[in-house]
């Protein structure tokens, strides 16, 4: 099954459940991950089924980045705030290199995210 997963920095995330709700039907076929916070506001917010990790800043980015190299993951959306990004907030470039190093597709931001999920849709 695709498994995906989704993260967003605090500005974004509205972005990310708006998107998530667009999209609803057909991520409800994926299995999907998130970060703590992100997957709890898909959670309340939607009614996408979504396994939590721990929040950014206690480590739920590298637990996804962990889950990349470990061949679990499909693609991450990552929408991030390019020019606020708060201190707490995962960065992005470990899970870059870690999705080059694996060839996962990474978006981040909805334009990319279109293409990935449009991408996974066809690649079906």
């Amino acid at each position: 099954m695709t498994r995906v997963a989704l993260i967003a920095h605090d500005e974004p995330k509205p972005d990310l459940v708006e998107f998530a709700r667009s999209h609803e039907e057909q991520l409800s076929d994926y299995e999907l991950v998130a970060t703590g916070t992100t997957g709890k506001r898909l959670v309340a917010e939607t009614d996408l089924e979504v396994e939590r990790t721990e929040s950014g800043p206690y480590g739920g980015d590298m637990m996804i980045g962990a889950a990349v190299a470990d061949g679990r993951l499909d693609g991450i959306i990552f929408l991030r705030d390019p020019l606020r990004a708060q201190p707490h907030e995962p960065d992005i470039s470990a899970l870059l290199r870690i999705c080059d190093v694996h060839n996962i597709p990474l978006a981040t931001n909805l334009s990319s995210a279109e293409f990935l999920i449009e991408g996974l849709e066809n690649a079906e």
